[in-house]
């Protein structure tokens, strides 16, 4: 989620159903613009939920989505994947492509989305190594039998007025760490414009044990976070950019800035990034 000026509409997708009394009592309608060789996915509004460029539809477009795979500095070879959100599938395609050995899953609440993700933003159809579930993020996180069975959760959950996520609660903050494996680790785009981002961050490190990185903010307020579960981690700043360079090759991701970024939005004192 990221707010853009109003564009016009170039085609449109609605789906009405009922949803959880924790969402709004309809589904939003899916819709869709372009600018500059963008596509992008809004919900009803002018808050972009999700973008990809027409000329590179496996690259991820927006920096705040680039910034959600930062977990890459820290783990290498994730065996499953977890995305809450699926907006434009950005990220799922991107796991699913650049990751072979990954297992890759998607939880979607509105099947219109998902219908969007496949039909306008090119998401694949479900094979051996991708799956999107069509059901709420909460029921997901709060299933014993999915506890320890993620590498990594990616979290993107916003409704049409893209203020602040829409699953927040020290419950399900505590229910995603239940999921990770450990080691593993969860990014998460909060609003750091809203009210909700100082609730966030605190309800993050007290699930986490304080173990939370955030980045600088970016576009209109977006902030990625990442938390970490498992053994304490302590890896030098020139170790992480030696792998951001590895990154950037393999990947195309900018992922020295993310190096920058981090070291700069967490105040170390140290060559140390310990989490």
């Amino acid at each position: 989620m990221t707010p853009l000026i109003k564009k016009k509409s170039i085609e449109a997708q609605a789906f009405a159903g009922d949803a959880r009394p924790r969402y709004s009592p309809r589904f939003a309608p899916v819709t869709f613009s372009e600018q500059g060789g963008v596509r992008y996915l809004h919900f009803g509004t002018e808050w972009v939920q999700g973008a990809m460029r027409l000329s590179k539809p496996e690259r991820i477009e927006l920096e705040y989505a680039q910034q959600m795979m930062a977990w890459l500095l820290f783990l290498q070879s994730p065996r499953h994947v977890v995305q809450l959100g699926l907006g434009a599938a950005a990220l799922t395609k991107f796991c699913h492509r650049y990751l072979p050995s990954t297992r890759v899953s998607a939880v979607e609440l509105n099947p219109a989305v998902v219908v969007a993700a496949r039909s306008m933003f090119g998401l694949p159809d479900d094979d051996r190594r991708l799956q999107v579930l069509e059901m709420d993020a909460w029921d997901y996180v709060a299933d014993p039998a999915r506890h320890a069975s993620a590498d990594v959760l990616q979290i993107d959950l916003y409704d049409a007025t893209a203020r602040g996520p829409v699953l927040d609660t020290p419950a399900f903050y505590k229910a995603c760490r239940a999921v990770l494996r450990a080691p593993g680790v969860l990014s998460v785009n909060l609003f750091g414009d809203h009210d909700s981002f100082p609730k966030n961050i605190r309800r993050l490190r007290a699930a986490f044990d304080g173990r939370v990185l955030v980045f600088p903010e970016v576009h209109e307020g977006n902030v990625v976070a990442l938390a970490f579960n498992g053994p304490p981690l302590q890896v030098g700043w020139s170790q992480l950019e030696q792998r951001a360079r590895g990154l950037m090759q393999s990947t195309g991701l900018p992922a020295l800035r993310w190096v920058k970024g981090l070291k700069a939005a967490n105040a170390f004192a140290s060559d140390l990034c310990e989490v």
